[in-house]
């Protein structure tokens, strides 16, 4: 069944066990998830890769059905919804799962999603569109801020943060975040003192992913796509910043063989290493063989260019792939 986001708390949520939240306004659906579902699920909230769950669809189900996770409420997220989890769905959606909310969210959905016509078809399920925020929007979030702070700033500072933000609702919570922890027992903030403060509003940067993946830290790797709100256009910067380090890695490992040595491989390699980059990019030479590092230049090589053909669906390509390289 179909439902505007800002009826939200018209709806009552608790008639609905299964939800789909679409769209490309990460941050507003992160803000109904927190408000209006985690906080009635203290310490029972599962949050599942729609990866993780077709590829073990029976222990999945397992784990919903058994008797003992019916004898508390549940909360389980489920990140990258796509038409994959569509004959999941609708098989939970068969049983009597009273106990438990599921919460699919999932980027944009064409009309002819199957998935999306699934939730809009049933009755007993809620889906709501996350359109992407305007600058109008975004103000009044920021103006309203500062009114319940009591914090003088000048319109044109308001300006500044909200284009720092680039359109991203959960960018400026967390800069909210931080000015309110700055400004404790201040009554104004300058433009400098934001200029200072706030970042570019980037995401978890590219190189970090990077680094996580090849350092084959899936925990970390995860929860950093999950956080993010990665665009199409940053699937390639992604994709470029792991060829690169997979080269590094490829050219240590060649050095590696001349110089026998891994600290004066890294010492004297050039470009330079910073040295808090060091100690992960030894653990990086432990997990990749020259052999694995060159089969892994390759098979980036070939998921940019899948990328490329496909601009729609390269989020989903790009996850799954980190995702793959960083388990293997």
């Amino acid at each position: 069944m179909i439902h505007k986001v800002f009826e939200i708390n018209k709806i009552n949520l608790k008639k609905y066990n299964l939800f789909l939240f679409y769209g490309e306004n990460e941050g507003y659906k992160n803000e109904i998830i927190k408000n209006n579902f985690e906080k009635n699920y203290p310490n029972k909230i599962y949050r599942y890769d729609e990866k993780e769950i077709l590829e073990k669809k029976d222990d999945f189900f397992n784990s919903i059905l058994s008797k003992s996770f019916f004898e508390n409420e549940k909360l389980i997220i489920i990140s990258r919804a796509s038409d994959k989890l569509k004959d999941i769905i609708e098989e939970i959606s068969l049983k009597t799962i009273e106990d438990i909310k599921i919460i699919c969210s999932s980027n944009i959905l064409e009309k002819k999603s199957k998935l999306r016509n699934f939730f809009e078809k049933d009755k007993n399920a809620v889906s709501m569109a996350f359109y992407a925020d305007n600058s109008q929007t975004l103000k009044f979030i920021a103006d309203n801020f500062f009114k319940k702070k009591k914090l003088f700033i000048s319109q044109q500072t308001i300006n500044l943060l909200i284009e720092r933000c680039r359109g991203n609702r959960e960018n400026l919570n967390n800069e909210l975040q931080k000015i309110e922890i700055f400004s404790k027992n201040k009554e104004k903030v300058n433009i400098e003192e934001i200029l200072e403060l706030t970042n570019l509003a980037e995401n978890y940067n590219a190189s970090e992913l990077s680094d996580s993946c090849l350092s084959k830290n899936i925990k970390k790797t995860v929860n950093i796509l999950n956080e993010n709100n990665y665009s199409n256009d940053d699937c390639i910067l992604i994709i470029r910043t792991l060829l690169i380090k997979a080269k590094r890695i490829l050219k240590l490992q060649e050095e590696m063989r001349l110089k026998k040595n891994i600290d004066e491989a890294i010492t004297y390699f050039k470009p330079p290493i910073f040295w808090k980059d060091k100690e992960i990019v030894k653990k990086q030479l432990g997990y990749w063989s020259l052999e694995k590092i060159n089969n892994m230049i390759t098979e980036i090589s070939e998921t940019e260019l899948l990328i490329k053909k496909n601009s729609s669906n390269s989020l989903n390509i790009l996850s799954n792939f980190i995702i793959d390289q960083t388990k293997n």
